[in-house]
């Protein structure tokens, strides 16, 4: 007996539907990977209205680009390569805004002020969202997608586009940066 999830059309086959003109058919490729999306996008956003803007100009380039998509790898990892793209424009454009909180600023603000006993996983999340807000857009996507979304060097010498030896080196220079900032941060 043939389950529901049989009769679900490839990704494939919706891409080609989709290049065909059959808005229905990118519709359903969005519904499959919102949710993949959504997650890393939200690795690079600050706020709720930012991960939207993101998410949509990841779908919105994708679409753009359906054309391009060659079938030699699976669909996922053609959009997960377009979503760090979209990403790490994000975070390099974001680089020259001028309401950057300077590193001698009182750190990360607690979404709970009033909440005496504060736990201390989500202390480490808000004091890790500091620091990586402090460094270069390619060393926050290297640490993102090495660390955070714990990617191979090579899978994310595929989605970057870097050579394996370039990840290394910029994961490596990376981690340092990081580093830097939060013995920073523990002087204060």
């Amino acid at each position: 007996m043939a389950s529901a999830a049989d009769n679900e059309p490839s990704d494939e086959s919706l891409v080609s539907a989709a290049c065909a003109g059959d808005d229905e058919a990118f519709t359903q490729l969005v519904a499959r990977h919102k949710g993949r999306v959504f997650r890393l996008a939200a690795r690079f956003s600050r706020n709720s209205l930012e991960l939207d803007d993101i998410s949509q100009d990841v779908f919105i380039k994708a679409y753009e680009k359906l054309s391009t998509f060659r079938n030699d790898a699976p669909f996922e990892h053609w959009l997960v390569r377009v979503a760090v793209r979209v990403c790490h424009d994000a975070l390099r454009s974001r680089k020259h805004e001028k309401n950057h909180l300077p590193l001698d600023e009182h750190g990360p603000e607690l979404r709970d002020r009033g909440e005496e006993a504060r736990s201390e996983a989500r202390e480490a999340r808000e004091i890790l969202a500091f620091a990586l807000e402090r460094l270069k857009p390619d060393e926050r996507l290297v640490i993102t997608l090495l660390e955070l979304e714990q990617l191979t060097v090579r899978e994310t010498a595929a989605v970057t586009g870097w050579s394996e030896a370039n990840v290394k080196v910029r994961g490596f220079r990376a981690r340092q940066a990081l580093k830097r900032v939060l013995e920073k941060y523990d002087e204060r």
